[in-house]
C-alpha cells in the first residue's frame, strides 16, 4: 500500500502536473504510476521529465539506458523500477530475456553496453566513489568521457525514481518482477 496517495487518474492530480502527464499517456498510452505520484509534486515530475528527456538526447542509446535503469534498479531493489524498465526493455528496447537478466545482475552480452551496465552498477553501490581503475576500464572499453558523464546522469535519474518508489510503495501497474537487492 502506498504511503502518500497516489493520484488515481490525472484529472486527480495537481492541475499544473495535466500538461505533463497527458504528454506521458500520449505517447506511452497510459500515465504509469510513477509519474503519477511524481505530480504530486509538479515541480519534481517537471525535473524527472526534464533530465531523462535530456539524456535521451545523449550518447547513450534507449537500450543501454534501460540496461543501466535495470542495473540500478536491482541495486537499490527497487520491484516497481524493475517491473516497468523490464517490460521497456523487452517491449520497446527489444531486449531478450537473457540480455535483461544479465542487466539486473550489471552485465551485458554487448561488450561497450557491458563497460556502460557495469560503470552504472559501480556508481549506484559505491554512491559515486569510484576508483581510478573503473573510469579506466570504461574509457578501455570505448566509452567516451561525454558517455562516463550520461552514465552517472542516468544512475542519478532512476536513484531518484528508485528512491520515490521504496519510499512511498507506488503500485505497481506493470507486469509484477521483483527486484534483488544488490548493495
Amino acid at each position: 500500500m502506498s504511503r502518500i496517495p497516489t493520484p488515481a487518474s490525472i484529472d486527480a492530480a495537481p492541475a499544473a502536473a495535466h500538461e505533463a502527464l497527458n504528454a506521458i499517456k500520449a505517447k506511452l498510452g497510459k500515465a504509469p504510476n510513477i509519474y503519477l505520484l511524481a505530480a504530486t509534486s509538479p515541480a519534481a515530475l517537471e525535473g524527472l521529465l526534464a533530465l531523462s528527456g535530456a539524456l535521451g538526447k545523449g550518447q547513450i542509446d534507449a537500450a543501454t539506458r534501460e540496461r543501466i535503469a535495470l542495473a540500478v534498479a536491482n541495486v537499490n531493489g527497487c520491484d516497481y523500477c524493475n517491473s516497468a524498465h523490464t517490460y521497456v526493455a523487452k517491449n520497446v528496447a527489444k531486449l531478450s530475456d537473457d540480455e535483461i537478466a544479465l542487466n539486473r545482475d550489471g552485465r551485458s552480452s554487448d561488450p561497450k553496453a557491458d563497460a556502460a551496465v557495469r560503470f552504472a552498477r559501480k556508481i549506484a553501490i559505491e554512491r559515486g566513489a569510484v576508483a581510478d581503475a573503473d573510469v579506466a576500464a570504461a574509457r578501455k572499453a570505448g566509452l567516451t568521457d561525454a558517455e562516463l558523464v550520461e552514465i552517472v546522469g542516468n544512475v542519478a535519474v532512476n536513484l531518484f525514481t528508485n528512491y520515490l518508489n521504496e519510499a512511498f510503495k507506488t503500485p505497481v501497474d506493470f507486469p509484477a518482477v521483483a527486484a534483488k537487492r544488490a548493495a
